[in-house]
């Protein structure tokens, strides 16, 4: 493994599987003759939710390449990989190694979930050592400052933190301190669909097909994990700084100038659209979100941008990502059971099968398990959409985000599963539940032309699951919702329903939930 295994190195520095940046704060004054970098690859990180293959090897292969990239900078590194020992927690495998290699301090940076670092601080603390854990400057905004903006406001508003982070950071603020472009948020202008005939030749992102050590790790994934979720045909994720760094110059070269309005469409056949496919190599740290944002304005200051894409994607990485750690961190690890609607359905097997009459989740569900990827609004607006009106119990729905989706590390995964998708907090972060009808889809999408549910019928055969439910979820919610500023009018066209329409809708949407229980 190195040749420090049996030595008693000064400190021990751990750097976990979504840590993996050569700036980290932890490596930075590493002394190679007195230091250990450790990691592990430990088998419950890959079943504590039965993760997607995809999502394993893009783990698995960063990792591995990072090693290569410590060790060639002349760092030592103890490396336990997933074949070559027994223990299958990171607690566990830490404890062993803890007592083998009796380091004097252990130092790591702030882990991306409260159970990794409960886990590693009990077996620390266990070992007879406090760990130093720093905080994790990757981010912009800190935990502590954070909760310093935080402090005192009624609501937290992404969208009073977002100008707050934009003004601190001086990200696009013209020199008398207003918004470049003249406003703070150009949403209305980022909401198109592609009309009928859809988006048409499009630029396909830059691959990166599996080098030998991804291979190795496909192989050994789809030996130890033979019955995980998804497939890993089309796998070509960045695993590496130089491939994160090809994937940025491509988006911003190919893709960005449309990204702004036509992000929330979708279309069969197309899973990437316009989207960047950063947020795995920005969450395993093998991109810096200020390179990412910088190259975004660059590119609207040379005019190859115009100002609403590129708004829009800062609006992702500076305002959105920082927003939902924050909240994460500061909510605790109590939020992961909250359930402000009381929902309490199982999720249905076609959410880990795709076996579905739906065309809309066929294809998003199909999509997720041949790449582990969907962008926001297949996420929100179809599989989070019909969790959310079906009732599934929240928690259920963020495990299946967690284990589907290649970018998904808890601090940014529960936050906008819980609270954007499914309300699940109560409003916290979505100040109304998003809820819609088959509409949505229809207008969004192409998915709806062929399949056999019609949008706009919420009763018989032919009634689309989304609209039914729909209007069955604004029934049940009806004394939670019908009076707030923001959904009143949602609940005004439910009233113009009638007794006996409505009495059909209960019991079609009864029968849909006893279907897919």
């Amino acid at each position: 493994m190195t040749s420090m295994t049996d030595a008693n190195p000064s400190r021990l520095l751990l750097v976990l599987g979504d840590q993996l940046s050569l700036d980290s704060p932890v490596l930075r004054d590493c002394d190679p003759d007195r230091d250990l970098v450790w990691m592990c690859e430990a088998a419950d990180e890959a079943t504590h939710v039965p993760s997607h293959k995809a999502r394993t090897v893009l783990f698995l292969s960063a990792m591995r390449h990072f090693r290569e990239a410590l060790r060639a900078r002349g760092l030592p590194v103890h490396y336990r990989a997933l074949d070559q020992h027994e223990d299958t927690g990171l607690d566990q495998a830490l404890a062993d190694d803890l007592a083998r290699l009796r380091p004097a301090e252990v130092v790591l940076a702030e882990p991306g979930e409260h159970r990794v670092r409960t886990l590693l601080t009990h077996a620390c603390r266990a070992a007879g050592i406090e760990p130093h854990i720093i905080s994790d400057d990757h981010f912009l905004c800190s935990t502590d400052d954070f909760q310093r903006w935080a402090k005192g406001r009624k609501t937290l508003l992404m969208e009073h933190f977002y100008r707050f982070m934009r003004k601190r950071n001086a990200v696009l603020i013209d020199a008398d301190g207003q918004p470049a472009g003249g406003a703070w948020n150009f949403d209305k202008a980022n909401r198109r669909p592609f009309g009928r005939q859809g988006p048409g030749m499009l630029p396909a992102p830059v691959g990166f097909p599996p080098d030998a050590i991804t291979r190795e790790v496909m192989g050994l994934v789809e030996r130890r994990f033979p019955d995980a979720p998804g497939r890993l045909d089309a796998f070509d994720w960045p695993v590496t700084v130089e491939q994160a760094e090809a994937a940025l110059a491509d988006f911003i070269a190919h893709r960005l100038a449309a990204f702004g309005p036509f992000q929330d469409a979708m279309w069969k056949g197309e899973p990437w659209l316009y989207h960047a496919r950063l947020s795995a190599a920005m969450n395993l740290k093998l991109i810096d979100p200020r390179r990412v944002i910088d190259a975004a304005v660059a590119a609207w200051e040379r005019g190859h941008a115009p100002i609403a894409s590129v708004e829009g994607f800062v609006r992702q990485v500076l305002g959105w990502r920082e927003y939902v750690r924050g909240v994460y961190w500061r909510e605790g690890p109590g939020y992961l059971g909250r359930n402000a609607l009381e929902a309490r359905q199982p999720l249905p097997d076609l959410y880990w099968t795709g076996e579905t009459d739906m065309t809309c989740l066929r294809t998003v569900v199909g999509q997720v398990l041949d790449f582990g990827y969907a962008h926001h609004i297949q996420r929100l607006m179809v599989t989070g959409l019909f969790a959310l009106l079906l009732g599934v119990e929240p928690r259920q729905v963020h495990q299946w985000y967690l284990a589907m989706f290649v970018d998904a590390v808890e601090w940014v995964e529960a936050p906008n599963t819980l609270g954007m998708s499914q309300f699940a907090d109560g409003g916290l972060l979505a100040s109304k539940p998003y809820a819609a009808s088959g509409a949505y889809i229809q207008r969004m999408s192409n998915y709806c032309r062929g399949c056999r549910y019609n949008p706009k019928e919420a009763v018989g055969a032919d009634a689309c699951p989304f609209t039914t439910l729909y209007w069955n979820f604004l029934d049940r919610h009806r004394a939670r919702f019908a009076d707030h500023p923001r959904t009143a009018l949602m609940w005004r066209n439910l009233d113009r329903i009638d007794a006996d329409r409505l009495a059909e809708i209960r019991g079609q949407a009864d029968q849909l939930r006893a279907q897919l229980s």
